[in-house]
């Protein structure tokens, strides 16, 4: 895990190394930069070392004729090192890097679909004098480019690219991001005039005489990787089972310290425990010292999960440290965290990377983490009843979809019979909903016809993967972790298991009064009851409202009172400033209220904090 920089034609090495260092929070064990002696291309990377640690993993790297900047990491190298020696390839180095390298010559592009992992890099070829960009299948790396006149420049941030950049101004398509902060990721918008992203799935080739032709093409289609699985539940659990245990036992090589950011949530602890239960023999990559878990806690708040997490590591008998997340000494960092975290969202970034910090603080450099189950097999329980149009006339299979609605919601112990029942009447109103939809045929198809076979309710379930949600929850944690220089790995990302997930049928995922049926089956012999069968859901937020009525209070209406709040040039300030009273100054405690002021705030907060906040040293 990096941070990586490259421009064509070959740039001032001042400048260069200025804006490499602004991301040094992505790579603080060293750096390296090459300049082609021919003014073609310049290449910059900054180390996070994990994978062979000796100065044979550094970069840029160079095999034969090409060189590599790369972030990320590709998890089954060890395999495709295996392969490619067979073919008379030598390697000096123990890094995936090199392997990354070498199958690139070997295969070109289509040493891409070889990979399992996460990673956006670029490959100098120096006879053909052209770069290879690439992006991992789903966006958990980033990748960022502008093209400045008959100039290139690419970087993990955006704020490596502010140095090159004529002017810094916010971008045209801000309002649509600021109305959209759940959206703009997986379009090529960004907040800064000039910068666009890097399509996840897709590779480009751009040629030293021409970089305006730089024109990302698709290589990943997860739809293209669908395929039948049969109707037997008992053999999707088992091989739900197979798949995530290897994706787990791949993503736990590693040469330092791993652990886990450990919620007490039913993903991160089946994380957890799967890599407990990994049989490590054969494969002397897989790290001994994982049993590491932290938990922030959010003392006397609706958002604190601490308990389930301590029932996990106590059933494991881990280590397990529980940060409690201060809002005093979050705020003491808030600007600086805006500017590590460069985007906009609807949550502050306090707590996130408070847990990373101490992650890393305790010595650890990789998390393996459960994002992306929630998206993958139905985790929020939203849109369930399209469900009911995949299997219309099976009257158990919409009885048990109606079941698990009825207990997803009330979860509660002292939920009444009344709420019971009224529950069960907004879920026949559902169902009735869907089979008018049905019979009317309103907005049953597509408009793409591979992605309608995926049925109706895989696909809500592939939007929220591949164009909603999760896209943004990827960029988030990228960047949380990386402010504290620390790596995340998500095995539930692993293409291998997204594949097989939106090929099983809905009621693999919604059964038996469950969400996420497939997973809480699979790892019931490993997790505690208490855990992977709990129903409430609590996300990885901040409690707003009480922060905000509490000891955010002084802060922020000091703020919103101040000259250049009034001046802001992104915010309705007199709208935003009724709005944070009235949630502050208020009675009620309200976590949407808050949140909704949050989101409101944002803008300005990213304006002061990102914008703002970089000065292009004199010198420059």
């Amino acid at each position: 895990m990096c941070g990586i920089l490259g421009a064509i034609p070959k740039q001032d090495e001042t400048t260069f190394l200025h804006a490499l260092n602004l991301m040094e929070h992505r790579g603080p064990d060293g750096f390296g930069t090459w300049h082609d002696e021919s003014n073609q291309v310049s290449l910059g990377h900054r180390r996070l070392s994990i994978l062979d640690l000796s100065e044979n993993g550094k970069q840029p790297m160079f095999y034969d004729r090409y060189v590599i900047t790369f972030n990320g990491e590709v998890f089954n190298f060890t395999e495709i090192k295996i392969e490619l020696e067979s073919k008379g390839y030598q390697f000096r180095s123990d890094s995936d890097t090199e392997v990354i390298l070498a199958a690139y010559m070997e295969w070109g592009a289509d040493c891409l679909r070889k990979f399992n992992g996460m990673w956006a890099f670029a490959i100098w070829d120096r006879e053909k004098r052209e770069l290879f960009l690439s992006r991992d299948r789903f966006g958990i790396k980033p990748l960022y480019y502008a093209i400045i006149g008959q100039q290139l420049v690419f970087a993990s941030e955006m704020k490596s690219i502010f140095p090159f950049l004529p002017q810094l101004r916010v971008s045209k398509d801000f309002e649509f991001c600021k109305r959209n902060m759940f959206d703009y990721e997986t379009t090529d918008k960004c907040l800064v005039e000039g910068i666009k992203r890097f399509p996840a799935g897709h590779y480009a080739v751009v040629a030293m005489d021409n970089v305006s032709s730089l024109a990302p093409i698709r290589w990943w289609n997860t739809l293209e990787s669908i395929y039948e699985v049969g109707d037997n539940y008992d053999e999707h659990v088992e091989r739900f089972r197979e798949l995530f245990f290897d994706a787990i036992k791949i993503r736990m090589r590693s040469d330092v310290r791993i652990g886990t950011a450990l919620s007490g949530g039913v993903d991160s602890s089946a994380v957890i425990c799967a890599m407990a239960n990994i049989n490590r023999a054969g494969d002397s990559r897989v790290a001994n010292d994982w049993q590491n878990a932290f938990c922030a806690t959010f003392p006397n708040t609706m958002l604190d999960e601490s308990r389930y997490a301590k029932m996990v590591t106590d059933h494991l008998g881990i280590n397990a440290v529980f940060k409690e997340i201060n809002p005093v000494k979050g705020l003491d960092n808030l600007e600086e965290y805006l500017w590590l975290f460069e985007e906009m969202y609807l949550t502050s970034p306090i707590p996130m990377i408070e847990i990373y910090k101490t992650i890393k603080e305790n010595g650890v450099t990789v998390s393996i983490d459960g994002h992306g189950a929630d998206e993958l097999i139905a985790g929020y329980g939203g849109n369930m009843f399209d469900a009911v149009m995949d299997s219309p006339f099976n009257f158990s299979k919409i009885q048990n979809l109606v079941s698990t609605f009825v207990d997803y919601m009330d979860f509660e112990e002292e939920g009444t019979l009344s709420k019971k029942m009224e529950l069960y009447q907004r879920a026949y109103k559902q169902v009735a909903v869907r089979y008018r939809n049905l019979f009317l045929r309103d907005g049953n198809k597509s408009g793409d016809p591979e992605r309608d076979k995926l049925g109706h309710f895989n696909k809500y379930l592939y939007a929220e993967f591949h164009e909603k949600v999760l896209p943004t929850l990827l960029r988030n944690y990228d960047r949380y972790s990386m402010a504290a220089s620390v790596e995340i790995r998500m095995p539930f990302m692993d293409h291998r298991l997204v594949s097989y997930c939106f090929s099983l049928p809905w009621h693999s995922k919604l059964r038996g009064g469950y969400t996420k049926s497939v997973l809480r089956q699979a790892m019931d012999p490993y997790v505690p009851k208490e855990v992977i069968w709990r129903k409430s859901k609590i996300g990885f937020n901040t409690p707003f409202a009480e922060w905000m009525k509490g000891a955010w209070k002084e802060y922020l209406l000091d703020m919103v009172a101040s000259s250049d709040f009034s001046n802001s040039d992104v915010v309705d300030s007199a709208k935003v400033r009724k709005q944070i009273e009235g949630v502050i100054l208020g009675n009620a405690v309200q976590y949407n209220a808050g949140k909704d002021a949050w989101v409101s705030l944002m803008p300005y907060l990213w304006e002061k904090s990102v914008l703002k906040a970089y000065r292009k040293p004199a010198v420059l």
